[in-house]
């Protein structure tokens, strides 16, 4: 990894100050002054770590969890020593794959994918630059890591995966009466297969029926929600980056049946969805940083374990819960996060 010592950039300006006044001895003090100050600038850009970061689609929880890795960085005190190049592929795979090229043919010192369809594209597309992952639920399944505690390769992370089975217990604590629960995922992301897998296993210990309905693109959702409504008491989508993009289409499909969605991160109760245990998106911003700080200083990814998340936050909608009528207790109220 790239270095900036005092000795270095000290040696480059006495260099650069003797060539200056050799080649162009009629400047002024002044512009000799100038010319030494942009090499000098321009040696300090070439020595910066070059981090390329990339996101599917732009969303409320990706792009906060985007905002929250680069203030992370500066907290790590790497803002003046980084370069970030950031990316958005619109919600096209084919431009994930276009960006991650341009990363590897631009030699990115890191590359920083978040969401599991970008870090399997940055995972295919190089095995020596080192890759720091943001929320991939299931690193495993993935196929990103063999084993989570010590990855084999060039790729380490954050893992954002859910506890599908506490936000299950939360579900009947604030609506009991649910006999069926419905389920809407996009069954070509990994993360959410894996997730409703954990839900299907949930709703079969416990005897509860269920119902699913699956989606290939956002467009579909709307369809998908209708058909779900007239069918269960209770819908659930875990953290489907699909499905998080048109939130507010199923939280309206969903608040007009008088049914709750129970989903997997913060930002889809914010959009509308009614509650979770999930993913508070800042905090794990904040880890990738830190991760990324522990590689820029030269250790090696090898070494780094795959990280979970810390910290996991009982959320629900309060407006949600008053379009849908449900009452929250004064008790649980005391435990809970709340958005309006």
């Amino acid at each position: 990894m790239k270095r900036i010592t005092a000795s270095i950039i000290l040696a480059a300006l006495l260099m650069t100050t003797a060539l200056t006044g050799c080649a162009a001895k009629g400047d002024t003090k002044e512009q000799e002054i100038k010319k030494v100050e942009q090499s000098s600038t321009a040696q300090t850009e070439n020595t910066r770590i070059k981090i390329g970061i990339i996101q599917p689609v732009e969303h409320p929880s990706l792009n906060q969890i985007r905002e929250a890795i680069i203030a992370g960085l500066e907290e790590q005190g790497l803002k003046d020593k980084v370069e970030i190049i950031y990316k958005d592929a619109q919600g096209d795979s084919s431009n994930i794959n276009t960006i991650i090229s341009q990363f590897v043919g631009d030699k990115m010192d890191i590359i920083v994918p978040i969401a599991t369809g970008t870090a399997q594209a940055a995972a295919a597309a190089t095995t020596e630059i080192p890759i720091v992952f943001a929320a991939v639920s299931y690193p495993v399944e993935a196929g990103l890591v063999k084993d989570m505690n010590k990855p084999e390769a060039n790729v380490t992370g954050v893992s954002d995966a859910i506890d599908v089975r506490q936000i299950f217990d939360l579900a009947f604590e604030l609506t009991p009466d649910i006999k069926t629960f419905g389920f809407i995922y996009n069954s070509g992301e990994v993360n959410s297969v894996a997730a409703i897998d954990q839900a299907k296993l949930y709703c079969q210990e416990k005897g509860i029926d269920f119902v699913e309905a699956t989606i290939t693109n956002s467009g579909e959702l709307q369809q998908a929600a209708q058909s779900l409504v007239n069918k269960a008491d209770a819908i659930f989508t875990p953290t489907d980056n699909t499905v998080a993009s048109a939130m507010p289409v199923l939280a309206s499909e969903a608040a007009n049946a008088g049914i709750p969605v129970y989903t997997g991160a913060d930002s889809m109760v914010a959009d509308g969805g009614f509650a979770t245990v999930g993913v508070d998106y800042t905090l794990l911003g904040r880890q990738v940083a830190e991760m990324v700080k522990r590689v820029s200083d030269g250790e090696k990814v090898s070494d780094i374990p795959v990280e979970t998340m810390r910290e996991y936050t009982k959320i629900v909608n309060m407006t949600t819960a008053k379009n849908i009528g449900v009452e929250i207790s004064v008790e649980l109220l005391k435990q809970i996060k709340t958005v309006e």
